[in-house]
């Protein structure tokens, strides 16, 4: 009976315990998050309940397991086991504090400061920090692991006597790898791009959506994504239309005739920017840019707060003036010429020969009519 009863008290006990530790200190978080509602700290840290449980019960089982004297042939295979799942718990469990402190401090920096540039690269390095944070715990937990098998602290030895050759073939076959972790790391601090910009990549217009430490996610206007490794950024060219604030100058080209009014034009101009809520007032305005033998082309400057808001004025703007022309002055569109120029008075008017056609005397002569009955 004492063989059943053991067992059951201790590892009941245990994870009984667990249980009430666990569901105290969330207790305890749930109402510092109600009292303290200015910062997001408690309510970040009570995401990381499950492996704070976990953590918890690993380390009852493994304190009291010899206690058990519960399969005692394989009471090493169990208490490596039990060491391993703590290792692991405790690697995550870091890496929710670590993500909560990070994130607290983040709506602490979004909240005070308005300049959206100065958050999105916050938010860029915070996002950046909090990979390389999870990537060395992690590596630091496999580590700690594989050190409790005694053949891996045996080999030990020899890696490091190994070590300067590894290096070198590591850093060979990870060449590309390693300079696209460098490359993400100055495109964190350096403030090139930051998550939210509105960047042109190889011709094609979207919002930066993910940056990590090898690659970088751009949204496209049409939900497509484009990924990329962070490398290009720092080697090739491309236009952030976001660097150094989000307001932003478009222009409208449109092809009319020579004899559009300019000054109507330049007057509707005005009226449809007036009456269009993504137009941000600051300038507009309306020339002459080129000129051809049947049109002439004219630029329509227009501004806009963003790149979203500068898209819409744009169409909106092309829309009204190709209607306003079409409705009000449809001889200012562009036309193309079906009938021969008017020559100059006194200027010997060509004769026409028809193609394929032999000209003979006879050809010229008047056919008589048929008589009318």
């Amino acid at each position: 009976m004492e063989n059943i009863l053991r067992p059951l008290i201790v590892i009941g006990g245990s994870v009984l315990l667990t249980l009430i530790i666990g569901w105290a200190t969330d207790r305890l978080m749930r109402k510092a998050d109600e009292r303290h509602s200015e910062t997001p700290l408690w309510g970040q840290l009570r995401r990381a309940r499950v492996p704070y449980q976990l953590v918890l019960c690993a380390a009852l089982l493994r304190g009291s397991y010899d206690e058990a004297e519960l399969l005692l042939e394989h009471r090493v295979a169990v208490g490596r086991v039990l060491t391993l799942v703590l290792i692991g718990a405790a690697a995550w469990l870091a890496i929710r504090i670590a993500a909560a402190v990070v994130e607290t401090t983040y709506s602490r920096y979004a909240r005070v400061h308005r300049d959206p540039a100065r958050v999105r690269r916050v938010r860029t390095q915070v996002t950046l920090i909090m990979r390389v944070v999870a990537a060395v715990v992690g590596v630091v937990a496999v580590a700690a692991m594989l050190l409790t098998f005694p053949a891996m602290r045996a080999a030990g030895a020899s890696l490091l006597a190994s070590a300067g050759i590894l290096g070198i073939v590591a850093g060979v076959a990870a060449q590309s790898t390693l300079s696209n972790m460098f490359a993400g790391l100055q495109i964190a601090f350096g403030d090139m791009v930051r998550i939210g910009d509105t960047v042109v990549v190889d011709g094609e217009w979207g919002t930066v959506e993910e940056i990590t430490l090898t690659f970088l996610t751009v949204r496209t206007w049409d939900e497509r994504r484009i990924t990329m490794p962070v490398s290009y950024f720092t080697s090739k060219a491309f236009e952030n239309w976001s660097r150094g604030g989000a307001q932003m100058t478009g222009t409208v080209f449109l092809h009319v005739d020579h004899s559009a009014p300019m000054e109507a034009m330049r007057e509707q101009l005005r009226d449809i920017l007036r009456a269009c809520p993504a137009w941000d007032g600051r300038d507009y305005g309306l020339v002459v840019t080129d000129s051809t033998p049947s049109t002439m082309e004219v630029r329509a400057l227009v501004t806009a707060k963003d790149a979203d808001d500068l898209w819409t004025v744009r169409v909106t703007v092309r829309e009204q003036l190709i209607r306003w022309l079409t409705e009000r002055h449809p001889y200012a569109l562009p036309r193309v010429n079906a009938t021969d120029a008017v020559l100059p008075p006194g200027f010997p008017v060509p004769q026409r020969v028809p193609t394929g056609r032999r000209t003979h005397q006879h050809d010229h002569q008047p056919t008589a009519r048929p008589e009318r009955s």
